[in-house]
């Protein structure tokens, strides 16, 4: 880090010594500006951000990785991003994620864009994840995303634990399908999209896990969408139903902290439909990959 800093230091000044004098002051001093130490954060502060839930961005809201300003990005530390939460200031991400990779403005700005390397393990090989941090009008953090779904895996893979002998009788995961069609409204994926038929019957989920379980060790709520329309709003979509299943179970008294989602789009289809223009015959034919997949495992 303090190696890239020198370099930017280096660039910056070339590029100062180039400019009229009245000129080079003001970028002096709005460099200052942003040195100086940061704003206070309240607990209330804290607290609020935390409970937003801001809608996801959709693929096409990453800017393009050509238009970076550090266009060599960064291969950050694993830890660091493992403590990124809502509820932090500016300074806070700067300290764990460094300066953001693209020019995002002086003042107002409410998003800072990431490119994140991770090695492969096979020799020099890496694979390249854009990240986003979106800040509320507190600017405080609210939402941390990934623009691949799959990027957030190599932060926080899924943890592979020995199973105790005892537990080798334990009762298998249960799985209940909930069909999109008959929980939101067409192309909806808010809370306030569901319909009442659809709100009925995660209520009912709830109520049914409750009772069925004395424990819930982890439960797993993955949305899908059929193949019609783009693949990035499909993942978005998906994702944002499976984020309001989630929402509604936790609204029922559900351990929030036990639900993981993800978002698949169109990538697991259960039927395949022949044809490609957008009929109502090959609409009804794709009803059933539309939908919401609910995994429930712990002791019954």
């Amino acid at each position: 880090m303090e190696k890239q800093l020198q370099q930017r230091a280096t660039m910056l000044v070339s590029t100062l010594v180039g400019l009229p004098p009245l000129l080079a002051l003001l970028c002096v001093l709005a460099l200052n500006g942003c040195a100086s130490p940061g704003y206070p954060i309240a607990p209330e502060g804290q607290a609020s951000a935390a409970k937003d839930m801001p809608p996801p961005p959709k693929a096409e809201d990453f800017p393009k990785l050509d238009s970076a300003k550090w266009k060599q990005g960064a291969f950050p530390s694993l830890e660091a991003l493992r403590m990124m939460r809502a509820g932090m200031g500016k300074d806070q991400v700067r300290e764990l994620l460094g300066s953001p990779h693209f020019s995002e403005g002086l003042a107002g700005v409410k998003e800072w864009n990431y490119i994140f390397h991770f090695r492969t393990g096979k020799g020099a090989e890496f694979v390249t994840c854009q990240y986003m941090v979106r800040y509320n009008g507190d600017r405080l953090t609210h939402g941390m995303y990934w623009k691949d779904p799959d990027c957030a895996m190599l932060v926080e893979p899924p943890q592979v634990k020995p199973m105790p002998m005892a537990a080798a009788v334990a009762t298998p995961p249960q799985k209940v399908t909930l069909g999109a069609d008959g929980l939101f409204r067409f192309d909806g994926g808010a809370l306030g999209d569901l319909m009442p038929e659809g709100r009925a019957k995660v209520e009912k989920l709830a109520a049914d896990i409750k009772r069925n379980f004395k424990r819930v060790n982890s439960i797993a709520v993955t949305g899908h969408t059929d193949r019609l329309g783009t693949a990035s709003y499909n993942e978005a979509l998906s994702l944002a139903r499976a984020n309001t299943v989630r929402e509604l179970l936790a609204q029922q008294g559900i351990d929030r902290n036990a639900i993981r989602t993800a978002g698949m789009g169109a990538r697991q289809p259960v039927a395949q439909c022949p044809g490609a223009a957008k009929t109502p015959a090959l609409v009804s034919c794709l009803q059933p990959n539309r939908r919401v997949d609910i995994e429930v495992a712990g002791d019954q």
